[in-house]
């Protein structure tokens, strides 16, 4: 244990050790909901670094733990060596930089596959559906009942629930509202029922066509 700590406290290690410490302190923050994995990301450009695809956290990280590792196993195998003060010392410099590259060319490699688990577009949320109008796919819309199919903005379709307020649903019994085949506003989502409140749109106002 002695050792262990003397090379981690040591030159060049103890570079990277420092800056692994803060790695560390940094992930717990996030463990404990006091940060967020993508808290940097507005503040560095990975993509010059060739490291982008992830958040800054994680790159940063890769990099840390990698160049720690890379550090701690050459100063092990320098310190076997028995060199003096002036050789050792340039050796160590040497060490340094041979971590720092080979850490990054190790992390430039990794991110491209964690990439695919860091989508640069947000999840679909139904939220997005609100705003766009409908096709009503059942054959009356009111307060409890009412199906519709929805085409969202990547031009995917989804059928959702719908419903319809009171004064708007009798209006539709009279021809004068939602039926099926007519075309529906999506104002708001009720999260409780998870269904969409619905208002009768004009087709011809649709800028969709």
């Amino acid at each position: 244990m002695a050792e262990f700590l003397s090379v981690a406290a040591g030159l060049p290690t103890v570079v990277f050790s420092a800056a692994l410490m803060v790695v560390v302190g940094f992930w717990l923050l996030v463990l404990f909901g006091a940060a967020e994995h993508d808290t940097f990301d507005a503040d560095v450009n990975a993509d010059a670094l060739h490291l982008g695809g992830v958040p800054v956290a994680v790159s940063a990280s890769l990099f840390v733990v990698f160049g720690w590792f890379l550090s701690f196993a050459g100063s092990v195998a320098l310190a076997d060596t028995g060199l003096p003060g002036a050789p050792l010392l340039s050796l160590e410099a040497t060490l340094l930089g041979a971590s720092v590259f080979g850490s990054w060319w190790v992390t430039r490699r990794l991110v491209r596959p964690l990439a695919r688990l860091f989508p640069d577009e947000p999840a679909p949320s139904r939220q997005d559906f609100i705003g766009l109008t409908c096709t009503i796919r059942t054959g009356r819309v009111d307060a409890g009942f009412g199906q519709a199919e929805v085409t969202a903005r990547d031009g995917s379709t989804a059928l959702v629930q719908v419903r319809q307020v009171a004064g708007e649903a009798r209006a539709a019994g009279k021809g004068l509202g939602l039926g099926l085949g007519s075309t529906g506003l999506l104002y708001a989502y009720e999260e409780s029922g998870e269904f969409f409140w619905v208002a009768p749109f004009d087709a011809a106002l649709d800028p969709r066509g």
